[in-house]
């Protein structure tokens, strides 16, 4: 078994400012840690003080057992990595390196095949024996099997631009989970996995006897798994964290209990701040007539300065406040209708209506051509009118098709991409973006941007450059787009991958206010409690709609 120790940790930025100070917190042998917190409040420096990656200015960081890490970007089939490359990565330190000598000796070996080279490579082969390197084999084949399908001597060569961001990583969760290291750090698992593979790893997370810690945005995997959970929370001389000792069931009780408390203990320290004050006054105006009050009023003064000097209570946390204002308004009453419509080469032929003011999820394994459904309507539908013309100043790519998808009237298309690809927006600052406007928004100057930056938490990044933010700012920026656009049909693709907790809570709230149509493709089993209707892609290449959402849905096995 395994533990970390984290005791006083203060982390400071190059330009001076204080990210992390006097982080203090424990997570003991086999516990199921989940570390929240806004995007950009410190959660992988944090784990990468832990890692050993950073240095902490001042503080320490004790461990006990091997430690395994999952960073938040594995892979990606950079150049010509292969399957033997990233399950390497992640083996224990002694393995990478025993792995690397015998690696450079085998090379020599095919320049210079003399007796000496052969006796280094029998001493490199006998290391990689003793550091455990074949033992470690053994489980990559039970990992590949179970991950690909693929025994290790088949897919140890297969090179990772072939397998798809999910693959790589239960991947290596699987070897992590299977392996050796009895701590694992593992930075948002669960980005990139469908349902089913989100539904395995909370199965093996809790079946699991190691000591974990992980960084996670979605409430499903935080709700089945979590025992305590660690908040780093944002304080204006540095972020600080708070460790709430139970599940996410009872987190935000708990968590706005503690806001209370912090609330009623100042209120208690400004009320008798005020009463010394008063005091020390009283005693001045009286001791200017009566000589013999000058010791109550020194004594009134030494008072309030003990009190003054030992300062208010704890400061509370600033909690992160984004507030989203969809709009919308009101349109035909059938906001889409497709009629015998396919998606070329993906799914069946299939009818639906979808009425103003329905909310509307998408779901089913990816590549059935939720997105492209998406983009058609964001298009406009297969032959848009001009009030049908999207929002935003680059339109849609075309989305082959039979059949047809029509807008009703007065529905104006406003679409979140998944992936953030806005050409349009780079090389832009925020502030730049708002002020400039398009033929759908209004431009608006440098107080009227900012302020509504500030709603969205997004103020001190006014002048950075839209692709200079994280994942989550720019999903964020994308949504208060569409609330400044004036469409009434929202079409939000994964909208919720890259939002932390309180940004994909303050979401929700906007949809439930929007006054208008929306569709939404998410694996966000907590997001989906949100919708009406469930419009499912079938394995079978079946398009059809369910009472409530289904995750089960294999990859389309139909035949084209």
């Amino acid at each position: 078994m395994g533990h970390v120790d984290v005791a006083g940790v203060r982390y400071e930025l190059p330009d001076g400012r204080v990210l992390l100070d006097d982080v203090s917190f424990r997570v003991g042998d086999g516990q199921k840690v989940a570390l929240v917190g806004a995007n950009g409040a410190g959660k992988t420096t944090l784990l990468r003080i832990i890692t050993g990656d950073l240095a902490p200015h001042a503080g320490v960081v004790t461990r006990s057992g091997g430690l395994g890490v999952m960073r938040q970007f594995v892979g990606h089939g950079g150049g010509d990595e292969t399957v033997h490359d990233l399950l390497l990565s992640v083996a224990p330190p002694r393995v990478r390196e025993a792995a690397a000598a015998v690696d450079a000796v085998e090379l020599e070996l095919m320049e210079t095949d003399d007796e000496r080279t052969q006796m280094a490579y029998a001493t490199a082969l006998s290391e990689y024996a003793d550091a455990g390197g074949y033992d470690v084999e053994v489980t990559w084949d039970v990992c590949t099997t179970a991950a690909m399908g693929l025994p290790f001597d088949r897919a140890r060569h297969r090179l990772l631009s072939t397998l798809s961001g999910g693959e790589q990583k239960r991947l290596v969760l699987e070897y992590l989970l299977r392996g050796p290291d009895q701590v694992l750090l593992l930075d948002e698992p669960d980005n990139y996995l469908d349902v089913p593979g989100k539904i395995w790893l909370e199965g093996r997370v809790r079946e699991s006897a190691k000591t974990i810690l992980f960084i996670s945005h979605d409430r499903e995997l935080l709700a089945n798994t979590a025992t305590r959970i660690v908040t780093v929370e944002l304080g204006s001389a540095g972020n600080l964290v708070w460790t709430h000792p139970g599940g996410f069931a009872s987190y935000h009780e708990a968590r706005a209990d503690r806001f209370e408390r912090f609330e009623e203990m100042r209120r208690r320290w400004d009320e008798e701040h005020a009463k010394l004050k008063a005091l020390v006054l009283r005693y001045k105006i009286k001791a200017e007539y009566n000589d013999g009050l000058a010791s109550q009023y020194k004594a009134a003064q030494t008072r309030l300065k003990k009190f003054e000097d030992a300062g208010p209570p704890v400061e509370q946390p600033r909690d992160q406040q984004v507030t989203m204002r969809l709009k919308g308004g009101r349109t035909g009453k059938r906001a889409v209708v497709c009629t015998d419509l396919e998606l070329s080469g993906l799914m069946k032929p299939f009818d639906l209506e979808v009425w103003y003011g329905e909310r509307v999820a998408v779901l089913g394994s990816n590549g059935s051509g939720k997105s492209h459904f998406l983009r058609l309507l964001a298009a406009g539908g297969s032959d848009p009118d001009v009030e049908h013309q999207p929002v935003g100043d680059t339109p849609p790519a075309p989305v082959p098709h039979t059949g047809t998808a029509k807008l009703g009237a007065r529905v104006r298309p406003g679409w979140f991409v998944q992936t953030h690809e806005h050409p349009e927006l780079r090389g832009r600052t925020l502030l730049e973006i708002l002020h400039r406007g398009d033929e759908h928004r209004d431009g608006m100057g440098r107080e009227a941007a900012s302020r509504v930056l500030d709603r969205y938490e997004l103020a001190h990044a006014g002048e950075q450059k839209f692709e200079s933010l994280s994942g989550g700012q720019q999903a964020r920026f994308q949504i208060l787009l569409l609330e400044l656009s004036g469409a009434t049909l929202l079409l939000l693709d994964e909208p919720t991958d890259n939002l932390d907790v309180q940004s994909a809570e303050a979401l929700e709230a906007g949809l439930e206010a929007f006054e208008g149509t929306v569709l939404a493709v998410t694996h966000d089993r907590w997001f989906a409690r949100g919708f009406d209707r469930f419009l499912v892609y079938g394995a079978d290449g079946e398009v059809y709609e369910s009472d409530g959402p289904v995750w089960d849905e294999g990859r389309v096995v139909r035949a084209r």
